[in-house]
């Protein structure tokens, strides 16, 4: 029986191995990971992600091939192929702090594979990882092998979070990189095996390692590319009196184009569009293309522009100052059907009126009132460490409340801001919360999920993203 061991049982390692026990009942996989309270979430019936399907696979197939254990070296040991799946998180001191992937946490798992392992393993890389990050963990092993032959492959996940189950199940594809040697060949043979139990063959892309690696941060630049430059013809739309919305339709009917990624918001988030983009800048200084660097720099640069904007656009608008205002937030995670707020939007705009003074009030169906604290209190970057490696308590920030619903959260405010594209929001009671709200009152709608036009009809002045703009905000305009 073929033993498949994945060191990481996060959101990729999870539900990646889940589908694997699934579709490939003959053979045995182990999610390992040093922390304990995450596999004993993994072993009950409270999953420590939620993923629409995920609960129903695990429960299917756990304790018959799919296991979730803390004993990592034991499984790392008996395991034929190893998937590693831990933490990259963007390095926040030294060489490259800011921008360049911190590969603490890949290299010790390196170091434990070499330490471990007494038979020939093929090591996957799972992470989203630098280009070249499989030359410096090949260095590792070999000078540790004892004889042992490694093979590394580069097996990128390109997962969405809230249909990752149907993204496993049903792939664009499915890319395996791998050495160009014989022994390469037969290890990208061994994955694509494994594969091959429900991925059509026509969907199973191989190449070498550096292409497959490069792969992944471009797949995540161009998405990026997209939200930006649809964002940044929002602030020309505003300006102009055009409709984003409008102006995104007629350029996505160009097949060359496409629809998708073309909606205006207050800015992309998520974990990995920034920094695997600023990963790629680095990897481009280092490479001697500051040309190129600073082209994707940008990418960046307008997403950031994006959540100032939005920010100035609502202290503008209410008389220059939210200073000891109500102001409702609705909506903090980076996107809808999902508790993640890893680079969500809804920190820099919350803290930019958090440091204008503003009172918060802040609902959301699905994140919890400590992780929204954790979120305005924590250091750029401090998410994407492991969480026992994170401050146990959050800082509790003292101009921030957290509501049941969207009508506590709005009630005698001044403003709201509409930072997740909830379903529910969309059918609020907007004459219930009008009522209850300080005057005038503005609604902020970083999403365009809101009916402008019956809005304005109650009463509020609205603002939306590449909107036409009300006339009250005309003559308010909003600084860069």
């Amino acid at each position: 029986m073929v033993k498949i061991c994945c060191i990481g049982a996060g959101y990729v390692g999870g539900p990646t191995m889940a589908v694997i026990a699934l579709k490939c009942p003959s053979i045995e996989v182990v999610v390992v990971d040093i922390s304990v309270s995450r596999i004993t979430a993994w072993n009950s019936d409270q999953l420590p992600i939620y993923e629409p399907g995920l609960e129903q696979i695990v429960k299917q197939c756990r304790g018959k091939n799919l296991f979730f254990n803390t004993d990592v070296e034991k499984h790392v040991s008996e395991a034929d192929i190893i998937f590693v799946s831990v933490n990259t998180p963007t390095k926040t001191r030294g060489l490259g702090a800011g921008k360049a992937a911190d590969l603490t946490y890949w290299e010790s798992a390196a170091r434990m594979i070499a330490n471990v392992s007494t038979s020939n393993k093929i090591v996957v890389e799972k992470s989203t990882v630098p280009v070249k990050t499989a030359e410096a963990i090949e260095k590792i092993l070999a000078f540790n092998s004892k004889g042992i032959n490694y093979q590394i492959l580069s097996n990128p996940e390109f997962l969405a979070e809230g249909t990752a189950i149907q993204d496993l199940f049903n792939p664009d594809r499915v890319l395996i990189g791998g050495r160009e040697t014989p022994d390469g060949q037969r290890a990208i043979q061994a994955l694509k095996h494994v594969y091959a139990h429900w991925v059509p063959e026509d969907k199973i892309i191989t190449t070498n390692l550096w292409s497959a690696e490069l792969s992944k941060l471009a797949a995540n630049a161009f998405l990026a590319q997209r939200i930006s430059s649809v964002n940044a013809m929002s602030a020309l739309c505003e300006a102009t009196g055009a409709d984003v919305a409008q102006v995104s339709d007629a350029v996505g009917k160009d097949t060359r184009i496409g629809p998708k990624f073309l909606t205006a918001s207050v800015g992309f988030g998520g974990s990995c569009f920034q920094k695997d983009i600023l990963n790629l800048v680095y990897i481009c200084e280092c490479n001697g293309l500051p040309e190129v660097a600073n082209y994707w720099k940008q990418v960046i640069k307008v997403n950031d522009h994006q959540k100032n904007r939005f920010v100035n656009r609502v202290v503008s608008s209410m008389f220059n100052t939210v200073s000891g205002k109500k102001i409702a937030i609705l909506g903090f995670a980076f996107k809808k059907d999902t508790g993640d707020t890893r680079e969500t939007p809804a920190i820099d705009v919350c803290k930019g009126l958090l440091g204008d003074k503003a009172r918060l009030s802040i609902y959301d169906p699905q994140v919890t009132e400590d992780q929204i604290q954790r979120d305005l209190s924590s250091n750029k970057f401090d998410w994407d460490h492991p969480v026992h490696l994170q401050p146990m308590s959050p800082n509790t920030v003292k101009q921030v409340s957290i509501a049941w619903d969207a009508y506590e959260a709005t009630k005698e405010s001044h403003g709201i801001c509409i930072l997740t594209e909830w379903d529910e929001f969309k059918s609020l009671d907007f004459q219930r919360i009008f009522d209850n709200m300080q005057k005038p009152a503005f609604v902020f709608d970083g999403r365009n999920i809101v009916d402008v036009k019956k809005l304005r009809d109650i009463g509020f002045i609205v603002y939306s993203i590449g909107k036409p703009l009300d006339p009250w905000l005309k003559d308010m305009p909003a600084v860069a």
